[in-house]
């Protein structure tokens, strides 16, 4: 059995990091209205937290087409 090498190693912690952020931007969309209510805070912050889970959500998107895109060209 080999051991994985530290680009592997750098490539599978960069893919946990995009998993949690994914799950975390989800998590926020799903309690925002929650948020709001529990902390009696206006309603345009619930807003912010859909836009900052919407940000999460491109970025993770982003970060995972370059990781597809670095590991494809590897491969050729």
């Amino acid at each position: 059995m080999t051991r994985p090498s530290e680009q592997d190693r750098a490539f599978a912690r960069q893919g946990r990091v995009v998993a949690v952020v994914i799950a975390l931007g989800g998590l926020l969309a799903i309690f925002a209205p929650a948020l709001v209510a529990l902390t009696g805070l206006p309603a345009r912050y619930e807003m912010l937290f859909y836009f900052a889970s919407l940000a999460a959500f491109v970025w993770a998107l982003v970060v995972a087409v370059r990781m597809w895109r670095s590991r494809s060209g590897d491969e050729g």
